[in-house]
């Protein structure tokens, strides 16, 4: 499976969980902060720096949505494999 079709498979398990995917700058210049997950009035918000690369998103993505119930959500093999591995 391409990076793109990964990428869009993970945003729309985040969707179903019910999470929403933001990008933005996040920190200074010089920083290495990748984003990640935080709840806000009972919401959740992935939050990703926006000059990662598609991988580095796709990596930020499975190590979040890892951390779900996701036992009873059908995933094509690939995306239950990489969820699986990010830990």
């Amino acid at each position: 499976m391409d990076d793109e079709t990964l990428f869009n498979e993970l945003g729309a398990l985040a969707g179903k969980l019910g999470i929403a995917v933001r990008y933005g700058h996040i920190g200074g210049e010089d920083a290495l902060h990748r984003g990640g997950l935080c709840r806000v009035e009972g919401k959740y918000f992935l939050i990703m720096h926006s000059r990662l690369t598609r991988k580095e998103k796709i990596r930020v993505m499975a190590e979040t949505l890892r951390g779900f119930e996701i036992e009873d959500v059908y995933l094509k093999p690939v995306i239950r494999e990489l969820l699986d591995k990010s830990g």
